[in-house]
């Protein structure tokens, strides 16, 4: 397995974090990584979402996890590997959020395939954070 974490804070309460974050469709807005995001059906497990990345083709995902106001996850599934991205969000004591973003990538070929995969999929998480935060400060 391969993984990576990447935590920021926010003043930001909890619950608006969470608004800008399970608005797939508009994740383009703010994740510069992405040429476009759309979400099939409903926010709920088991639909799919189709991300195209910059310069890339469209990658299909499965959302595998949602907590409300608490934690969203999606899957996707290539190359005897499985990418499980995974947002969370921990109000702090003193006010604002703690957001985190994880990339594991596990399955047959995850010894090969991670440390060259991952640091190339992780290296936007700082970017992407800021424009999470950005606009759930608006």
């Amino acid at each position: 397995m391969w993984q990576h974490e990447y935590v920021a804070e926010t003043p930001a309460d909890p619950e608006r974090v969470w608004q800008v974050l399970r608005d797939l469709d508009r994740w383009a807005d703010w994740d510069t990584s992405m040429e476009s995001v759309r979400l099939d059906g409903e926010f709920r497990v088991g639909s799919q979402v189709v991300m195209t990345p910059v310069g890339q083709d469209a990658i299909t995902s499965t959302i595998v996890e949602i907590s409300d106001g608490v934690a969203y996850a999606d899957v996707t599934q290539f190359g005897g590997v499985t990418l499980r991205f995974r947002h969370s969000l921990e109000p702090l004591t003193s006010g604002g959020t703690r957001v985190r973003h994880r990339l594991e990538i596990t399955g047959d070929a995850a010894d090969t395939l991670g440390p060259e995969l991952g640091p190339q999929i992780t290296e936007d998480f700082p970017e992407a954070m800021a424009g999470l935060l950005a606009r759930a400060e608006r």
